[in-house]
């Protein structure tokens, strides 16, 4: 049983915090001014940054949303789930099996008021008008369900309100996927039945309710993520709460930004949305500071995966989305999953603390199991470490942890310390070429020195032998088995 204890052992001694854990879709490194962005202002990020942590080598598990969201939820690695490659659509089956416990349910008997408002992306059980549910589908066919045989009269159930989750207001998936229509805890907001006009940028053909409007989807996101806040605040003032709030900014479609959010940037649509998704990140922290919660209040912010390099019409606008780093989302490098994470608790974290330490978005179900004092039994969040200790600028108790990253078409990495072992060649993902043939006395897979070659240009696998052998050792047994050296009490 973990006890809801830091790294040494000392039970946390201070009031039980709110948590707000705000997650853009496909947002980059390189997409935030504190991180080195000169096209795209992101004033209430930066703010959050200088009154509080900075990561530098914050990751997420998968380069790709829906196993990224998995692993924050669960403290799992998606792959260990059916889900091998790739995302849900609009219309998948729940993949969150309805025993295994989320951060919203550990938090539930530790006195939280727990809330999602914003985008879902890990599956729903969806009746068809014959009366059955959707037969589970973990393939790339389940994106091409256009959901025209579902009775949307019908409640959908195995999503947040079966998981641990008091309230949701949100999206099925992803803004380009249908159903075009919000939900409210377990019902859709209006009945789809009217075909989707327009259709922007990648959007699927589905069915929308009448008068859906793509460009108030996050501006609706955060006026009720701050009237839920606000309600609480009023109603139950002594109860803390978490609210985690998935927007649907970045991700394309891009051209359904606000009036009020066009030309904020020199980075084109995408980078227009960027500064959609700081301005949300800006009214939760205006709220929370009206109400004078800030002081009580641990606020985090990061993405779910890295970004696309370019906008819908190929131009980088000399923006680098993700950096210097190689690759963009849904590749195995370090573009795809090296993530801005960025978090503010006065008096518990330093303003301008910057972390170099390594961690992962699926140690935030562990982290804040210590900080609430929340329990869990030892094997679940089997992937998970705490991290607290670096978000006080402190070293963390085990430096030679190992973390797996996935790919989006399911490319595995380990990285330890400063090496990284990729197995396989290519990107995994979008990026050509996405798999390679090994050359008879090749390498047959990447190996790279981040310490000395951060870009990931120069592969050593044949020079490092004796590094494939212990991180491929390593990889197998993580992949059979738990996770190892989890460095937690």
């Amino acid at each position: 049983m973990h006890n809801g204890s830091v790294a040494d052992g000392s039970v946390l001694a201070m009031p039980k915090p709110n948590i707000i854990l705000i997650c853009a879709d496909d947002m980059g490194y390189g997409d935030i001014g504190c991180y080195g962005a000169e096209k795209i202002p992101t004033p209430s990020i930066d703010s959050i940054a200088s009154n509080g942590a900075t990561f530098t080598d914050a990751h997420s598990s998968s380069a790709v949303c829906t196993p990224s969201r998995y692993s924050i939820l669960t403290g799992r690695y998606c792959w260990r789930s059916p889900l091998k490659r790739w995302v849900l659509g609009g219309f998948g089956t729940p993949l969150i099996e309805k025993e295994r416990l989320t951060l919203a349910s550990i938090m539930k008997p530790r006195g939280y008021s727990t809330c999602i408002i914003g985008k879902w992306h890990l599956g729903l059980n969806w009746t068809d008008t014959k009366g059955k549910f959707r037969a589970p589908n973990y393939e790339l066919s389940g994106l091409k369900d256009n959901g025209y045989d579902i009775d949307y009269s019908v409640p959908v159930t195995g999503g947040p309100i079966d998981l641990g989750f008091d309230y949701w207001f949100g999206i099925s998936g992803s803004l380009d996927m249908p159903p075009y229509c919000f939900i409210e805890n377990n019902r859709t907001v209006g009945i789809p039945d009217q075909e989707k006009y327009p259709l922007f940028q990648q959007q699927r053909k589905g069915l929308m309710v009448p008068e859906w409007r793509d460009d108030l989807v996050d501006i609706t996101f955060a006026d009720r993520a701050c009237e839920y806040i606000e309600t609480h605040r009023r109603t139950k003032p002594d109860q803390p709460f978490f609210l985690y709030l998935p927007t649907a900014a970045p991700h394309r479609p891009c051209d359904i930004r606000p009036d009020f959010i066009i030309g904020s940037s020199a980075a084109g649509d995408r980078g227009d949305m960027v500064c959609l998704f700081d301005w949300v990140v800006g009214r939760i922290g205006e709220t929370v500071d009206r109400l004078g919660i800030t002081e009580n209040t641990l606020l985090i912010v990061t993405s779910d995966n890295g970004a696309r390099r370019t906008c819908f019409d190929g131009n980088t606008y000399s923006h680098k989305s993700n950096g210097n780093f190689r690759g963009q989302k849904s590749d195995i490098w370090d573009g795809g999953h090296r993530e801005p994470f960025v978090a503010q608790w006065p008096g518990k974290i330093q303003p301008g603390t910057t972390s170099n330490e390594l961690i992962c978005l699926v140690d935030l179900f562990t982290t804040i199991a210590d900080i609430t004092g929340a329990t869990f039994p030892s094997h679940a969040a089997e992937d998970s470490c705490t991290i607290w200790p670096a978000l006080q600028g402190k070293p963390l108790p085990n430096r030679n942890r190992s973390i797996v990253h996935h790919s989006g078409n399911g490319m595995f990495s380990i990285r330890q310390g400063k090496w990284k072992l990729v197995d396989g060649l290519g990107s995994g993902g979008f990026t050509e070429p996405k798999f390679e043939e090994p050359e008879p006395d090749g390498p047959r897979g990447q190996l790279y020195n981040l310490e000395e070659d951060p870009e990931e240009t120069l592969n050593v696998w044949k020079e490092e032998e004796d590094m494939v052998t212990q991180l491929s050792a390593e990889l197998e047994q993580i992949k059979k088995a738990g996770a190892i050296n989890r460095g937690i009490a």
